[in-house]
């Protein structure tokens, strides 16, 4: 309790987001995180806030993810009501009667249904563990796959749904228990169940997430539209401020940055409203990444609070010329704005992230409440803002998280010296502190490296400047309808996410880099398709590599979790 007599206030924000994978031109989806973490992650997260009374959260949507997670949610009502062909295909090849003829597709099925961390989703059942070693086998040596059955690979496909099933699921679902009791041979009308279950999962994400904050339990916020990095549509020199020394894209500057970044605030909302029915107060932009001019924009908007990175607020007070001692766990704002900003604590963030998946949940928590109280001891109205990744630690936990997060929750409810509590009631919060200037940055490193600065990155700038160009041109030619308008500008805004960039580089696994070069560049494809213009010949040249010595088995080393310090 500090010195004024108010608990310290704790506020957990949990973004939750997935880039479009959907292929507008197959209509397939290209890469199944959407759903395999809408059925494990969203679902848990929501459930163990259920689960513990008085435990509150802030949850940021992108909405990417919201229209993405209503697709699943129809296409699996559809097949389920006429057959109708499943957009994804693994989800399809779980209820496939028959699997692919060719050695390639059956490979390729066989090594899809291997992509999930070995120790914890795999090797913790029995079953599919042994499943899961003859298929390596096979990915080794190609020459095995003509002897591997349709059962064997039925059985693999649902072995690998039953992994990724959320634990509240699998301690509650009668069909569940029974699949992984019988183990093995399952049956269509088995496969067709296990389908539906995740069907009714998928369909009740965001009326389960809509009813909490409705009861006041979790607060909802959102990112623009497709996730990009603002500061950078606006202006690609505010990279230069924390890293002055940083390669160029040969574009100076991204065309028409501005309008761009309006019709992300716009359409962002628009969709998150679309499905959640009201107008959120908050905004985790992407990444947490800011500018002055960009969080002028989300005030323009409405959103009374804002979110960043803790090396940001360090840079901006530096700038700003703050005193040292200045407290970091207090409400900030910008000269000349309304809109409150908070600033995510790395030491607590990033020690849920990525030290406490291998320690006992008890020790972790008790560490995590035990430095919480050394902050409450300081004087002053604290609010201390822990803030990361809602879906990609887990899969590096025990039970994906079910015991931390529990207890988690639990104890910091039950501390008398912890307020566990949401942005938006933290707005009254005594403590706020004037800055002049933001550095421009995001919450990884207070930079904005790792999505601009490298030769791949640049790269890929340079293409998306290319094709917006070619935009522009066709909008000033005036040969299109709105409709049709609309369309471009859509699939532009997903070229615009900032997901590629962040991929492209020599220090993520090669295998997931690939995943994400041939889908930005079949994006862009698309967008020179419905512009009626021939996609360039680069278009066809791979833009990054990745390392192919870089793994998964370790939350730093499968690329799509980062710290918010530098090393």
């Amino acid at each position: 309790m500090s010195a004024e007599g108010r608990p310290l206030r704790v506020v957990l924000l949990w973004h939750m987001h997935q880039p479009h994978y959907h292929d507008n031109t197959s209509g397939i989806y290209q890469l199944p995180w959407t759903y395999l973490h809408a059925i494990k992650d969203y679902i848990d997260m929501a459930a163990i806030i259920e689960s513990v009374p008085g435990a509150r959260a802030v949850f940021n949507f992108a909405p990417t993810l919201i229209e993405q997670l209503d697709d699943y949610g129809k296409c699996i009502k559809a097949y389920l009501r006429s057959n109708q062909q499943l957009p994804d295909p693994l989800l399809q090849a779980l209820v496939n009667e028959k699997h692919p003829v060719s050695n390639r597709a059956r490979l390729k099925l066989i090594t899809d249904a291997l992509k999930a961390n070995r120790a914890r989703l795999i090797d913790r059942f029995p079953a599919y563990r042994k499943l899961a070693d003859i298929a390596v086998l096979a990915e080794h040596d190609p020459l095995m796959t003509p002897y591997l059955s349709d059962t064997f690979i039925t059985d693999l496909l649902v072995w690998y749904h039953l992994a990724w099933i959320g634990e509240t699921v699998r301690l509650e679902s009668p069909l569940v228990a029974e699949l992984m009791e019988k183990g093995h041979g399952f049956s269509l009308t088995e496969r067709r169940q296990l389908l539906a279950l995740i069907g009714e999962l998928i369909n009740g994400i965001v009326p389960r997430y809509r009813k909490l904050a409705e009861a006041g339990a979790i607060e909802l916020s959102v990112t623009p539209y497709a996730h990009p990095i603002v500061p950078l549509l606006l202006d690609f020199s505010t990279t230069l401020e924390a890293m002055p020394h940083a390669e160029m894209p040969l574009h100076g500057n991204y065309p028409g940055g501005l309008e761009r970044s309006h019709w992300h605030f716009r359409e962002g909302l628009k969709v998150f409203e679309q499905h959640f029915g009201f107008t959120p107060s908050g905004c985790w932009p992407s990444e947490g990444s800011v500018s002055d001019a960009t969080v002028k924009m989300a005030e323009e908007y409405g959103f009374r609070w804002i979110a960043s990175g803790e090396t940001v607020l360090r840079n901006s007070m530096h700038h700003s010329q703050l005193p040292g001692d200045t407290p970091l766990h207090q409400r900030f704002r910008l000269c000349g704005t309304t809109i409150s900003q908070f600033f995510r604590d790395d030491g607590f963030s990033d020690a849920i992230g990525f030290r406490y998946s291998n320690w006992d949940s008890h020790d972790a928590v008790g560490e995590l409440i035990h430095n919480l109280h050394n902050i409450d001891a300081l004087p002053g109205d604290r609010v201390v803002p822990i803030i990361l990744d809602g879906e990609n630690a887990w899969e590096y936990y025990p039970e994906n998280g079910y015991h931390f997060l529990t207890q988690l929750y639990q104890r910091l409810v039950a501390d008398p010296r912890l307020e566990l509590t949401t942005f938006s009631d933290c707005l009254d919060s005594e403590m706020t502190q004037e800055l002049t200037h933001l550095v421009p940055g995001s919450w990884v490193y207070g930079t904005f490296s790792t999505w601009i600065g490298s030769k791949d990155k640049n790269r890929g700038w340079d293409l998306l400047c290319e094709a917006k160009n070619r935009f522009d041109s066709l909008v000033k030619s005036r040969v299109i309808t709105s409709e049709k308008r609309y369309a471009i500008e859509k699939q532009l805004a997903i070229c615009e996410g900032s997901d590629w960039f962040w991929w492209f580089g020599d220090y993520n696994p090669s295998g997931s880099v690939a995943d994400f070069d041939r889908l930005y560049r079949l994006h862009l494809h698309k967008l020179y398709e419905m512009m009626g213009i021939a996609p360039p010949e680069e278009l066809n040249v791979t833009i990054s590599m990745g390392n192919r010595h870089a793994t998964g088995d370790e939350p730093a080393t499968g690329g799509v979790m980062r710290q918010g310090k530098a090393s």
